[in-house]
Protein backbone atom coordinates (compact mmCIF):
# COMPACT_ATOMS: atom_id res chain seq x y z
CA UNK A 1 0.00 0.00 0.00
CA UNK A 2 0.95 3.78 -0.58
CA UNK A 3 -0.09 6.25 1.46
CA UNK A 4 -0.39 9.67 -0.71
CA UNK A 5 -1.49 12.67 0.47
CA UNK A 6 -3.36 11.48 3.98
CA UNK A 7 -4.92 8.66 1.42
CA UNK A 8 -3.79 5.38 1.31
CA UNK A 9 -4.29 3.71 -2.40
CA UNK A 10 -4.45 0.27 -2.54
CA UNK A 11 -2.56 -1.12 -5.28
CA UNK A 12 -3.17 -4.48 -4.91
CA UNK A 13 -5.78 -5.76 -7.56
CA UNK A 14 -5.06 -2.92 -10.05
CA UNK A 15 -4.32 -3.42 -13.27
CA UNK A 16 -1.02 -2.44 -14.17
CA UNK A 17 -2.02 0.62 -16.67
CA UNK A 18 -3.80 2.17 -13.60
CA UNK A 19 -1.08 2.02 -11.53
CA UNK A 20 1.16 3.76 -14.31
CA UNK A 21 -1.52 6.60 -14.06
CA UNK A 22 -1.99 7.13 -10.30
CA UNK A 23 2.24 7.09 -10.52
CA UNK A 24 1.42 10.28 -13.09
CA UNK A 25 -0.72 11.76 -11.18
CA UNK A 26 1.55 11.56 -7.91
CA UNK A 27 4.57 14.30 -7.38
CA UNK A 28 7.13 14.22 -4.77
CA UNK A 29 7.41 17.25 -2.80
CA UNK A 30 9.50 18.62 -0.29
CA UNK A 31 8.77 17.14 3.22
CA UNK A 32 10.15 20.02 5.21
CA UNK A 33 8.15 22.63 3.02
CA UNK A 34 4.78 20.71 4.10
CA UNK A 35 4.52 19.72 7.12
CA UNK A 36 6.22 16.20 6.56
CA UNK A 37 3.75 15.10 3.57
CA UNK A 38 6.07 13.96 0.86
CA UNK A 39 3.41 12.89 -1.64
CA UNK A 40 1.07 14.80 -3.51
CA UNK A 41 -1.94 12.74 -5.37
CA UNK A 42 -3.56 15.21 -7.70
CA UNK A 43 -7.28 13.46 -7.97
CA UNK A 44 -8.07 15.64 -10.93
CA UNK A 45 -4.96 14.71 -13.26
CA UNK A 46 -5.85 11.41 -12.39
CA UNK A 47 -9.72 11.78 -13.40
CA UNK A 48 -8.07 13.37 -16.39
CA UNK A 49 -5.74 10.47 -17.30
CA UNK A 50 -8.40 7.96 -17.42
CA UNK A 51 -10.30 9.95 -19.34
CA UNK A 52 -7.68 10.59 -21.98
CA UNK A 53 -7.13 7.14 -21.28
CA UNK A 54 -10.70 5.97 -22.41
CA UNK A 55 -10.96 8.52 -25.25
CA UNK A 56 -7.82 6.88 -26.82
CA UNK A 57 -8.94 3.28 -26.95
CA UNK A 58 -12.62 4.85 -28.37
CA UNK A 59 -10.62 6.17 -30.96
CA UNK A 60 -8.14 3.30 -31.88
CA UNK A 61 -11.51 0.97 -32.19
CA UNK A 62 -11.65 2.48 -35.89
CA UNK A 63 -15.64 2.61 -36.00
CA UNK A 64 -17.23 4.99 -38.32
CA UNK A 65 -18.17 7.19 -35.39
CA UNK A 66 -14.89 6.72 -32.85
CA UNK A 67 -13.48 10.20 -33.14
CA UNK A 68 -16.94 11.41 -32.83
CA UNK A 69 -17.41 9.23 -29.53
CA UNK A 70 -13.85 9.79 -28.68
CA UNK A 71 -14.65 13.66 -28.41
CA UNK A 72 -17.83 13.54 -26.99
CA UNK A 73 -15.85 11.50 -24.19
CA UNK A 74 -13.49 14.39 -23.67
CA UNK A 75 -15.73 17.24 -23.97
CA UNK A 76 -18.38 15.06 -21.42
CA UNK A 77 -15.51 15.20 -18.76
CA UNK A 78 -14.18 18.90 -20.06
CA UNK A 79 -11.01 17.35 -21.15
CA UNK A 80 -9.18 19.12 -23.88
CA UNK A 81 -7.80 17.22 -26.69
Amino acid sequence: MNSTNGLTLRLYGMNKRIKELVEQATTYIDPSANDGVCWNFDKEKFAELIVQECASIVYKTDTDHSDCLASLLLHTFGVEE
